[in-house]
């Protein structure tokens, strides 16, 4: 028996990896197109479907708008340029591989398209069924190939609380942050969504369209914060 005590064993889970090279999927079309990499930042539901946040690098980023745009299901907003860089916002309101996992109850680590070929890692957790979502997806995703499946252990936060709240009050208006706790509280980022924008309005005495004016605003400073480094412009912070 090992003498570890349970509660101080680290945290073990499923982390399974995908390769999809289908060029229905924008991330691995533009990669092909424009000979780029494109990075997930992160992704969250919409009530038209979900937002996605990627850094493209290595290409023109107009012209990886300009091609993104091209898929029918996706509109997509730059949000920040670089010479050769940029930050987008994919609004996805198709199928999309990485949602159908999340929506299956992994955890989505990494999404990477690179020169036409796409790379999906996510973790399962300890208390889901890994053979089960991974049967699940590869039968609704056909075309993606299961790479690697392998115990790990769990990752831990990427920096402390307290750096994490610095950048709220650095980055955010007491407004934004404001709505973007109550909406977090309320259930907003739950899969499935524990409520709707308007509930959140609601709540918080606003019309919808404040709300979603508020959010996005929110959600785009701090993801602009965090990806500075990447697409850092004159004059920012």
């Amino acid at each position: 028996m090992s003498d570890t005590p349970e509660r101080e064993r680290p945290r073990s889970v499923c982390e399974v990896e995908f390769s999809v090279q289908d060029s229905r999927y924008p991330f691995v079309r533009v990669s092909e197109d424009e000979q780029c990499l494109l990075k997930l930042a992160e992704m969250f539901p919409r009530p038209d479907g979900h937002a996605e946040f990627f850094t493209v690098t290595d290409a023109d980023p107009i012209r990886v708008a300009a091609r993104a745009s091209e898929h029918e299901s996706l509109d997509v907003t730059l949000l920040r340029e670089g010479e050769r860089s940029g930050f987008f916002e994919f609004l996805v309101s198709d199928r999309c591989p990485a949602v159908k996992l999340a929506e299956l109850g992994a955890l989505t680590r990494s999404v990477v398209g690179k020169d036409g070929t796409g790379r999906i890692v996510a973790e399962i957790p300890p208390q889901q069924d890994a053979s089960a979502i991974i049967e699940v997806f590869s039968d609704e995703y056909p075309d993606a190939d299961l790479v690697t499946k392998r115990e790990k252990e769990a990752l831990d936060p990427r920096f402390p609380q307290s750096a994490f709240r610095q950048l709220l009050h650095r980055h955010l208006t007491e407004r934004q942050r404001e709505v973007l706790q109550t909406a977090f509280e309320m259930g907003y980022y739950e899969w499935p969504r524990e409520c709707t924008g308007s509930d959140v309005a609601v709540e918080l005495g606003i019309t919808s369209a404040t709300f979603s004016e508020h959010i996005k605003a929110a959600e785009r400073n701090l993801f602009g914060a965090l990806f500075n480094r990447q697409l850092r412009e004159p004059g920012d912070v």
